[in-house]
């Protein structure tokens, strides 16, 4: 079993606050977890915002596409009718370096302007490179982050196939494979160690795959109840 299995909070603490708003990641600082999983979308003026979902109609009083809001209309919304919708910045500013951040591009050119907000904070907030981890299952935004800077850690999400996703990792040079826990099994675990990557298993919320999971060496655990980890 591996001692060191990392606590990674999904979306903040989900299970408790709403997901991906200033809240919950503050909730998941509170259980002191490793790490912090979020999303990010572009929205029509260009920043980087903090939401899961590619429309607003699930978690806010809004509706329609998320990508035509400009961040003046997306900060008059409420999520799950009493939280604002955060910028990427503001939830750098509340982690500050707490914890590592584990960045989703979920969204379409979302890659770029993170690579920028990543490089900023590198060089003018003390963060440094093992903060961060980007992941996504958009393969094209993960080999334009390669492309714009090789230092940023890499991890390639999948809700497939391991082995393929391997192949893939090995051409951007990425640290870790992120699988649904469905996927997972001792042997691809041992396998992706062998071959160099971290495996940071989602979304493991129950006691008993927790405990499995752990019994199969994964290094980080995704979790929608952190403090359970």
């Amino acid at each position: 079993m591996k001692a060191n299995c990392l606590s990674i909070g999904h979306r903040g603490a989900k299970a408790y606050v709403a997901e991906n708003t200033l809240e919950s990641i503050q909730k998941a600082l509170d259980f002191n977890v490793d790490g912090v999983e979020i999303d990010v979308h572009c929205c029509a003026s260009g920043e980087l915002v903090v939401f899961h979902d590619f429309t607003l109609d699930r978690m806010t009083n809004g509706k329609g596409e998320l990508k035509h809001y400009t961040l003046s209309q997306l900060k008059a919304l409420k999520v799950d009718g009493q939280y604002l919708i955060p910028t990427l910045d503001e939830v750098l500013s509340l982690i500050d370096k707490k914890c590592i951040l584990n960045i989703e591009l979920k969204g379409k050119f979302t890659a770029e302007p993170t690579c920028k907000t990543i490089q900023n904070y590198i060089q003018n907030h003390g963060w440094n490179y093992s903060d961060f981890l980007v992941s996504s299952f958009r393969f094209s935004e993960l080999e334009t982050t390669f492309n714009s800077d090789r230092n940023i850690p890499l991890g390639v999400l999948i809700d497939a196939d391991m082995n393929d996703a391997m192949v893939f990792a090995k051409t951007i040079n990425a640290k870790a494979i992120n699988p649904g826990s469905t996927l997972v099994t001792r042997d691809n675990v041992n396998l992706a160690h062998r071959n160099g990557y971290a495996v940071n298993v989602w979304t493991v919320n129950d006691e008993a795959t927790i405990k499995r999971m752990k019994d199969y060496g994964v290094d980080a655990i995704i979790s929608d109840k952190p403090d359970c980890v």
